[in-house]
Order: C-alpha cells, then structure tokens, then sequence
C-alpha cells in the first residue's frame, strides 16, 4: 500500500470554504480507482493546519488521480485559501496495527 500525506496551512478565515469542499469530495476522491482510504487530520496547536491521509493500491492509481479533472478542480479551489507552501509526502507502509 501506497500513502500520500499532505500538510497545508490556511488563512484563518478560509477554513470553513476548505471543509466545504472538503466535504463535498471526499466520497468521489475515495471512489477513485486505486483509493483505498482517506483521512483528514487538524493540528492540536496550530488550528490553521490540516493534513490529509491518502492510501493508494500503488503510485500510479495516484498519479492517475492526480491528473484527473476531479483533484484539478478539488486542487484549484483549495490551493487559493493556503497561507504557506503545502508540503507531501509519498510512503509505503510497512506495518500497520489495529
């Protein structure tokens, strides 16, 4: 399994537009082919900072995503509400327990 992590910071009084639309992809960015889960994580501190959790079946059922008008659209409305760089990260998960 392939995950995909992404912090993003917002401008304070754009949260609620970011959970918006959030919200309202979440279920077509999890019926993407290859998607097997995704999280979505607020920082304890810093409440401006989100993180999302991706899991993939592998690197290219992200890649496809990626380029798909779905996360071109999600992308463009979300991009314009940051107050800083977004940052990602691509895993391979080797243990997981629950």
């Amino acid at each position: 399994m392939f995950v995909r992590i992404v912090k993003m910071s917002f401008q304070p009084l754009k949260i609620d537009e970011f959970l918006n639309n959030f919200h309202l992809n979440k279920s077509k960015i999890r019926g993407f082919k290859g998607c097997e889960k995704i999280e979505l994580y607020r920082d304890k501190k810093d409440k401006n900072i989100f993180f999302t959790y991706s899991f993939w079946q592998s690197e290219a059922d992200l890649e496809n995503y990626r380029n798909s008008d779905l996360f071109k659209n999600v992308w463009a409305k979300t991009k314009i509400l940051f107050n800083g760089k977004p940052q990602a990260w691509s895993l391979d998960k080797i243990v997981s327990l629950e």
